[in-house]
């Protein structure tokens, strides 16, 4: 069966760390409920490389004008400086018709930010880096906004740019990438570096390995 896509928007100055607990958990295959049902695809404006915060150097598998809804499990929009700058309203546009068509959107940090100034959260429930920062937007939805590191509302999750590990957690959940013991044993290892969770990690995944059948 053909992995369905997950699709990282990728621009100049995004912040690397944001997206990548989520990207390596879905590109890793190890535990997963349904092993190689996702693939990573990086979309940017065009084609041409771009250059994250972190210095890496990206080369877009595709650009936004050849990204389709009826491809993508889901679109995730790490945040940057770019946003604060007013770029990337190509990409709102996308997440306008993705979150029109049914399909998941997650963003974080400035990207919730790109969000609001596109009207995206007028009508969702939220979260950002703070009430202030988003209110900064002058959005309509400054009642609707969470006091949480991420949230999820239907297709929509956001988060934090200083929670790259909830940002995670509700993404890999919203994809059911790993049994619930699991996820939950993976979030607290992350969350707490307590070691207490990492015994419990690897008892969830000797479970969900020798039993497929109970973690469907």
């Amino acid at each position: 069966m053909r992995p369905q896509e997950v699709h990282l928007f990728v621009f100049d100055s995004l912040s690397d760390w944001e997206a990548s607990y989520a990207i390596a958990g879905i590109n890793n295959s190890q535990f997963q409920k349904n092993p190689g049902i996702y693939r990573i695809r990086s979309v940017a404006i065009t084609r041409a490389p771009v250059v994250s915060m972190g210095g890496i150097r990206i080369q877009p598998d595709l650009a936004l004008d050849e990204l389709s809804q009826r491809d993508s499990a889901i679109f995730i929009l790490p945040g940057g400086i770019a946003w604060d700058e007013g770029k990337n309203k190509e990409a709102i546009e996308v997440a306008r018709v993705f979150l029109d068509s049914g399909v998941p959107v997650a963003a974080i940090c400035g990207a919730t930010a790109g969000l609001a100034r596109g009207g995206l959260l007028d009508c969702r429930r939220h979260t950002s880096n703070s009430r202030e920062y988003l209110d900064a937007t002058h959005y309509r939805g400054a009642e609707l906004y969470e006091d949480a590191l991420a949230f999820t509302d239907n297709n929509l999750i956001t988060a934090a740019g200083t929670a790259p590990v909830d940002f995670a957690y509700h993404i890999f959940r919203r994809l059911d990438i790993y049994a619930p013991p699991l996820l939950e044993a993976w979030y607290g290892l992350f969350k707490t570096g307590d070691a207490e969770y990492f015994s419990a990690f690897v008892k969830a995944a000797n479970e969900s390995q020798n039993n497929p059948a109970d973690s469907m």
